[in-house]
Protein backbone atom coordinates (compact mmCIF):
# COMPACT_ATOMS: atom_id res chain seq x y z
CA UNK A 1 0.00 0.00 0.00
CA UNK A 2 1.29 3.75 -1.07
CA UNK A 3 1.71 5.77 1.50
CA UNK A 4 -0.71 9.11 1.35
CA UNK A 5 1.00 12.69 0.70
CA UNK A 6 -1.10 15.08 1.24
CA UNK A 7 -2.17 17.40 -2.21
CA UNK A 8 -2.31 21.03 -3.09
CA UNK A 9 -6.04 20.25 -2.60
CA UNK A 10 -5.90 18.20 0.86
CA UNK A 11 -4.69 20.56 3.86
CA UNK A 12 -1.13 19.53 4.48
CA UNK A 13 -0.77 17.94 8.10
CA UNK A 14 0.35 19.60 11.27
CA UNK A 15 3.96 18.71 11.72
CA UNK A 16 6.33 18.97 14.61
CA UNK A 17 9.89 19.58 14.43
CA UNK A 18 12.95 19.36 17.24
CA UNK A 19 15.73 21.51 17.20
CA UNK A 20 18.05 20.70 20.32
CA UNK A 21 20.37 23.03 21.51
CA UNK A 22 23.05 23.16 24.77
CA UNK A 23 24.65 25.61 27.10
CA UNK A 24 26.42 25.61 30.56
CA UNK A 25 25.49 27.60 33.39
CA UNK A 26 25.74 28.25 37.08
CA UNK A 27 23.13 28.89 39.55
CA UNK A 28 22.15 28.85 43.47
CA UNK A 29 18.42 27.64 44.45
CA UNK A 30 17.93 30.61 47.37
CA UNK A 31 14.79 32.29 48.80
CA UNK A 32 16.07 35.12 50.58
CA UNK A 33 12.87 34.60 52.73
CA UNK A 34 13.96 31.82 54.18
CA UNK A 35 16.87 30.96 56.73
CA UNK A 36 19.64 29.34 55.65
CA UNK A 37 18.75 26.15 57.51
CA UNK A 38 15.22 26.48 55.46
CA UNK A 39 16.90 27.11 52.08
CA UNK A 40 19.77 24.10 52.85
CA UNK A 41 16.60 21.46 53.82
CA UNK A 42 14.44 22.46 50.77
CA UNK A 43 17.04 22.54 47.81
CA UNK A 44 20.10 20.52 49.52
CA UNK A 45 23.77 21.03 47.81
CA UNK A 46 21.78 23.62 45.41
CA UNK A 47 21.84 26.04 48.08
CA UNK A 48 25.44 26.16 48.15
CA UNK A 49 26.57 29.50 48.47
CA UNK A 50 29.37 28.98 45.95
CA UNK A 51 26.46 28.14 43.12
CA UNK A 52 26.71 24.85 41.24
CA UNK A 53 26.35 24.53 37.23
CA UNK A 54 24.84 22.25 34.77
CA UNK A 55 25.41 21.14 31.22
CA UNK A 56 21.45 22.28 30.27
CA UNK A 57 20.37 20.45 27.19
CA UNK A 58 17.35 22.06 25.37
CA UNK A 59 15.07 20.78 22.66
CA UNK A 60 12.52 23.38 21.19
CA UNK A 61 9.61 21.85 19.56
CA UNK A 62 7.56 23.74 16.71
CA UNK A 63 4.66 23.07 15.08
CA UNK A 64 3.01 23.99 11.57
CA UNK A 65 1.99 22.86 8.32
CA UNK A 66 4.73 22.47 6.11
CA UNK A 67 5.29 24.39 2.72
CA UNK A 68 4.17 23.70 -0.35
CA UNK A 69 7.45 25.52 -2.04
CA UNK A 70 10.17 24.11 0.48
CA UNK A 71 8.19 21.14 2.50
CA UNK A 72 9.74 22.73 5.48
CA UNK A 73 7.46 23.54 9.04
CA UNK A 74 10.60 26.02 9.24
CA UNK A 75 13.93 26.50 7.62
CA UNK A 76 15.83 24.78 10.20
CA UNK A 77 19.20 27.50 9.67
CA UNK A 78 16.96 30.04 11.12
CA UNK A 79 15.32 28.29 13.53
CA UNK A 80 19.20 27.77 14.63
CA UNK A 81 19.56 31.07 14.89
CA UNK A 82 16.78 32.28 16.65
CA UNK A 83 17.55 30.01 19.58
CA UNK A 84 21.11 31.23 19.81
CA UNK A 85 20.72 34.39 19.37
CA UNK A 86 17.50 34.69 21.54
CA UNK A 87 18.53 32.25 24.08
CA UNK A 88 21.89 30.41 23.94
CA UNK A 89 23.81 34.09 24.15
CA UNK A 90 21.78 35.00 27.03
CA UNK A 91 22.64 31.43 28.89
CA UNK A 92 25.76 30.07 27.84
CA UNK A 93 28.21 30.31 30.55
CA UNK A 94 26.34 32.60 32.42
CA UNK A 95 25.26 32.71 36.66
CA UNK A 96 21.53 32.79 35.78
CA UNK A 97 21.29 34.57 38.74
CA UNK A 98 23.35 37.50 38.88
CA UNK A 99 23.52 37.64 34.99
CA UNK A 100 20.09 36.99 33.11
CA UNK A 101 18.03 39.95 32.65
CA UNK A 102 14.45 37.39 32.51
CA UNK A 103 15.23 35.57 35.52
CA UNK A 104 16.18 38.78 38.02
CA UNK A 105 14.19 38.27 41.27
CA UNK A 106 13.32 35.12 40.10
CA UNK A 107 14.27 31.93 41.60
CA UNK A 108 16.56 30.10 38.83
CA UNK A 109 14.52 27.08 38.81
CA UNK A 110 14.56 24.53 35.70
CA UNK A 111 10.70 25.40 35.99
CA UNK A 112 11.17 29.09 36.04
CA UNK A 113 13.98 29.10 33.08
CA UNK A 114 11.93 26.97 30.98
CA UNK A 115 8.75 29.13 31.19
CA UNK A 116 11.35 32.49 30.38
CA UNK A 117 12.59 30.47 27.47
CA UNK A 118 8.96 30.05 26.37
CA UNK A 119 8.54 33.59 26.67
CA UNK A 120 11.52 34.96 24.65
CA UNK A 121 11.12 32.66 22.12
CA UNK A 122 7.00 32.50 21.56
CA UNK A 123 6.25 35.70 19.73
CA UNK A 124 9.03 35.39 17.60
CA UNK A 125 8.44 32.73 15.08
CA UNK A 126 6.48 33.29 11.83
CA UNK A 127 3.23 33.37 10.75
CA UNK A 128 1.76 29.50 10.45
CA UNK A 129 4.44 28.35 12.74
CA UNK A 130 3.72 27.81 16.95
CA UNK A 131 6.29 27.36 19.74
CA UNK A 132 4.65 23.74 20.56
CA UNK A 133 6.90 23.11 23.60
CA UNK A 134 10.34 23.71 25.72
CA UNK A 135 12.07 21.04 26.81
CA UNK A 136 15.26 21.41 29.83
CA UNK A 137 17.03 18.68 30.81
CA UNK A 138 19.24 20.21 33.56
CA UNK A 139 20.85 16.54 34.20
CA UNK A 140 20.33 13.69 32.79
CA UNK A 141 17.50 12.69 35.62
CA UNK A 142 15.81 15.94 35.52
CA UNK A 143 14.29 17.83 33.25
CA UNK A 144 11.06 20.12 32.61
CA UNK A 145 8.97 20.20 29.98
CA UNK A 146 6.61 23.04 29.64
CA UNK A 147 3.80 23.81 26.53
CA UNK A 148 3.03 27.11 27.38
CA UNK A 149 0.73 29.48 29.69
CA UNK A 150 -2.21 28.49 28.01
CA UNK A 151 -2.53 24.71 28.85
CA UNK A 152 -4.99 23.37 30.85
CA UNK A 153 -3.97 22.00 34.24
Amino acid sequence: MQPILYTRKMLAPVIYVTRKAHFNAAHKLFNPKWSVEQNDAVFGKCANANWHGHNFDLYITIKGRPSEDTGFVMDLKQLKVLIESEVIDLLDHKNLNKDVAFLKDILPSVENIAIGIWNILSPQFPEGVKLHKVLLYETERNFVEYFGPDTPF
